[in-house]
């Protein structure tokens, strides 16, 4: 099968909240690693991987250095549309065109204007050519579901559209590329929660309507270890139901009473656990009744996600690629 890295567009996507941004860091590094050139694409004046590489925050559309063979980009949409329709209208300058009516007809009276030529941005990024840099990879972190879906529908709606000139070129070339297998894959995101499950099943749904292509695979986020046995979950309710001897409570230096409900609330919390834990298994099945790769990742205990924690996803993630 072939790998996700070995793609040349990834997108990224799934329920807002459950991870998109962490994973495409994770993923975009993995690749780097492995010694693929590789840019990751924020979609939406977003600038979130210059904070988790800890890097200076770059200018709007600048490319910036993450680490070796790692770099990253923001797309802007209105910045993408007026920079799009300046170079269909010849030596027309920006500064005139965004300040004459016929920029914010065009933006208003084109619904998935901005979505096109975010996807143009993002396909002329999987070319080499004249003042661009070779990538071997690139990763987009995407908006959330339905608007990923008309992000990447927008070549359609236009093609139907503009069926000669330069704006057909490229909703041609753009639509080739999404549906192409063996240059782009999807991936979706989620949490192991019925409605983050729901939604990436519904983006599978979207994709097949769409542009007749499947998820490649889901990212299942958050995960809990399965600790306890059933055996072991029997002793942990006579635990959380029993008593506490006199010797126990000295020990602890507490009164008998204190010392049970401390270990009752212990027992409770280990159930609790092993509930979560269990809920989110089930989720797991959901997904992998369906055709595509299933991969679990782990739940990371801390206040947020940093560059190392992003390190030790993208370890866990190689053993299951």
């Amino acid at each position: 099968m072939q790998s996700l890295l070995d793609r040349k567009l990834l997108i990224i996507t799934g329920k807002g909240g459950v991870g998109k941004t962490t994973m495409a860091a994770t993923i975009g590094l993995l690749a780097a690693e492995a010694g693929r050139r590789t840019i990751i694409v924020e979609v939406g004046e977003q600038s979130r991987m210059a904070e988790l590489f800890d890097v200076p925050t770059p200018a709007a559309g600048d490319e910036t250095k993450l680490g070796r063979n790692l770099s990253s980009i923001s797309i802007d949409p209105d910045r993408a549309l007026l920079e799009w329709l300046q170079a269909l209208g010849g030596r027309v300058s920006g500064r005139l065109l965004a300040s004459s009516g016929t920029f914010q007809y065009f933006a208003a009276a084109a619904p998935g204007a901005k979505e096109l030529v975010s996807m143009v941005k993002i396909w002329q990024l999987t070319r080499a050519g004249r003042g661009r840099p070779r990538h071997d990879l690139v990763v987009v972190d995407g908006p959330a579901t339905g608007h990923a879906l008309g992000m990447l529908g927008s070549p359609q709606t236009f093609g139907a559209i503009a069926r000669v000139g330069p704006i057909a070129g490229q909703t041609r070339h753009v639509e080739e590329l999404l549906k192409d297998p063996a240059r782009t894959a999807y991936v979706a995101v989620a949490l192991a929660t019925e409605m983050a499950v729901t939604e990436a099943l519904e983006l599978q749904e979207g994709l097949e309507r769409q542009l007749e292509r499947e998820l490649a695979a889901v990212i299942v986020n958050g995960l809990l270890p399965r600790r306890f046995s059933p055996a072991e979950m029997t002793e942990l309710a006579r635990i959380e139901q029993g008593s506490v001897s006199r010797d126990q409570a000295r020990a602890s230096k507490m009164s008998a009473t204190e010392a049970r409900a401390v270990v009752a609330a212990a027992a409770r919390a280990a159930r609790a656990v092993h509930e979560r834990s269990r809920f989110q298994h089930n989720q797991l099945a959901r997904l992998r009744r369906r055709s595509f790769e299933v991969l679990g990742l782990p739940f990371l205990w801390g206040e947020g996600i940093d560059i190392e924690g992003v390190r030790h996803l993208a370890r866990q993630l190689d053993r299951k690629l």
